[in-house]
């Protein structure tokens, strides 16, 4: 079989256009004499002179006029084929996965979903609650997007952070440590309550407890934090939670927040994403969506939450 010379298509496809040596030459920014060898292997390899010299101009041969046809095809679907695949939000019909909290699914998520509505209305979003434990698999998962706490982000992860929050306790108002500014004791004398679904949120706290031998008493864990609240309203649990979070669902609830005893590092929050989704247009355009939302919901709750932090805790504030 014989094996083409692809190298010598561009030359080809000019001499063929221009029908012109010394303007091929111009145009492929090379001499005169090497389009003219170039000519010779091209005339080899079809076994067809191409163009034939008839006074002061070249004429295609048959096969060359066949052949000029047929490049154009050829490599305008090179062309094609090199070019960077365009997005139109308008016309995208993917289903795009997004993994996180209930949280987030509750307060942050209806105004990614409208945003993607109003700009992609025939796209789809799949929202599923995120295991901390998926990270290392994220690339054989099908989610586009993850939004989670995380202080190390694996090889071929990518990602855009979105800010930082500290731990504090929730509880309902009705808890004896509402209002007041708790101690270790305190804090170990009461029963816990954990939410499993999402990030990793307690982690930093047994990394202050287990070297002093000590931990808490879990009462209840529970996927999500609707249930959580419902547990504080009824019980004396204790919840440590992020900040931003335990102040906005003290302005739904009859619920109060405090900082801890102690301290513990902050936590990073990242929307994240496999390497290999990284130059897909759609992929970018979707991230480019939701992670404003993620950050400013983020970064607002934080700052309230610090204002509240920020003030003595008052037994009968109503906004602690």
């Amino acid at each position: 079989m014989h094996k083409a010379n692809l190298n010598l298509l561009p030359t080809l496809k000019i001499l063929l256009e221009t029908r012109n040596i010394s303007r091929a030459a111009e145009l492929l920014h090379l001499s005169q004499p090497s389009i003219s060898k170039q000519l010779n292997q091209l005339r080899s390899e079809f076994g067809d002179e191409l163009l034939v010299r008839e006074g002061q101009r070249w004429l295609l041969t048959p096969r060359a006029e066949g052949l000029a046809a047929q490049l154009a095809d050829s490599l305008g679907a090179l062309d094609r084929l090199y070019a960077a695949p365009e997005f139109e939000p308008g016309r995208c019909e993917r289903v795009f996965r997004l993994a996180s909290s209930d949280y987030v699914a509750q307060h942050i998520l209806p105004d990614i979903c409208a945003a993607l509505a109003k700009a992609a209305p025939l796209a789809a979003l799949e929202y599923s609650l995120w295991d901390k434990r998926q990270l290392p698999q994220l690339w054989q998962s099908e989610l586009d997007l993850v939004s989670t706490i995380t202080d190390l982000v694996p090889d071929q992860i990518r990602g855009l952070h979105q800010g930082e929050d500290r731990l504090v306790i929730l509880m309902g108002r009705h808890h004896p440590l509402s209002g007041t500014a708790p101690t270790l004791e305190d804090y170990l004398a009461w029963p816990h309550l954990q939410v499993s679904g999402g990030g990793d949120k307690d982690s930093p706290v047994e990394r202050v407890l287990a070297p002093q031998g000590l931990s808490r008493r879990w009462f209840a864990r529970v996927p999500f934090f609707q249930a959580a609240v419902e547990v504080l309203l009824r019980t004396d649990c204790l919840m440590t939670t992020p900040a931003h979070i335990a102040w906005q669902l003290s302005r739904e609830h009859e619920l109060s927040f405090c900082d801890l005893p102690f301290a513990t590092r902050a936590q990073q929050y990242h929307l994240l994403w496999h390497q290999r989704h990284h130059q897909d247009p759609a992929h970018r355009w979707f991230r480019e969506l939701a992670y404003p939302f993620l950050r400013d919901h983020l970064q607002r709750t934080v700052d309230e939450s610090r204002k509240t932090l920020g003030r003595k805790p008052q037994a009968t504030d109503p906004a602690v």
